[in-house]
């Protein structure tokens, strides 16, 4: 890893961790949506490093491809499989949401979680998911929601450090989706527990997975100036600290 390119989602994969408001008990809930059963043919749009997609494969013996827009996301979320044993069961491939790589109506499922925040065109990103579905199938998205209007600080904070383009409150995820032509949407909107998230995280990527994530995030704070001017320069404003005042997260399902 070069010294100096520190990114939102160069460090995500570099560190091998990927996250989703939530956690494992929001992908659980989003699963039981899309009435996700064995045998299923899954498309997880910005998979990241794999976590969603190995757990699919391997819990629920489906087959599943994950996309990702960043190549080192890929390739960790390759690494995932091999160590769950999934290799046979899911495949992974860069490619972007607005443009997916895939012939119409192939998919039984549809997901995404925490992507379509990070995207400029939300609605031909969920078009796009709409056409490669088949009839009848689930479209489900995990997605960070305004539940009270935030400081303006706030919004640029997390717009600079992560690159988020747009968070929705929950009316305008429901109109986006409904606007790109799904029926029958159900909405789930929760608030944040700090403690329920880290649980809830850490159940998701594994303990191992864990520890090896900070591990290396430690190992850089103590070998890399560059990386702690990094964290200087992005240390979160007063007003971030609260952040779970505004911001929750939203479960939203709809079918072809």
């Amino acid at each position: 890893m070069e010294e100096q390119k520190f990114s939102y989602f160069d460090l995500q994969a570099y560190w091998g961790a990927t996250k989703h408001y939530g956690g494992l008990k929001a992908t659980e809930e989003l699963i039981r949506l899309c009435h996700l059963s064995e045998g299923k043919y899954v498309l997880d749009v910005g998979c990241g490093v794999g976590i969603t997609a190995c757990y699919i494969a391997k819990k629920y013996d489906c087959r599943v491809v994950g996309i990702d827009i960043s190549e080192e996301m890929i390739n960790r979320s390759k690494e995932r499989a091999e160590r769950k044993s999934v290799k046979n069961k899911v495949e992974f491939k860069v490619a972007d949401a607005q443009k997916l790589p895939f012939n119409d109506a192939i998919f039984d499922i549809v997901i995404g979680e925490s992507v379509l925040a990070f995207i400029e065109d939300k609605e031909k990103a969920t078009k796009e998911c709409l056409r490669v579905l088949k009839p009848g199938g689930y479209i489900g998205f995990n997605e960070a929601t305004w539940i009270k209007t935030p400081p303006i600080e706030l919004v640029e904070y997390l717009s600079r450090v992560t690159g988020v383009k747009e968070i929705l409150t929950s009316d305008g995820w429901l109109k986006l989706l409904a606007a790109s032509g799904l029926r029958d949407i159900e909405a789930r909107i929760y608030k944040i527990n700090k403690l329920s998230q880290f649980i809830n995280e850490l159940l998701a990527l594994g303990f191992r997975d864990f520890l090896r994530g900070w591990c290396k995030f430690i190992s850089q704070c103590i070998k890399s100036s560059a990386f702690r001017k990094y964290l200087k320069e992005h240390w979160p404003p007063k007003s971030a600290w609260k952040i779970f005042d505004y911001l929750g997260y939203g479960i939203y399902v709809g079918r072809k």
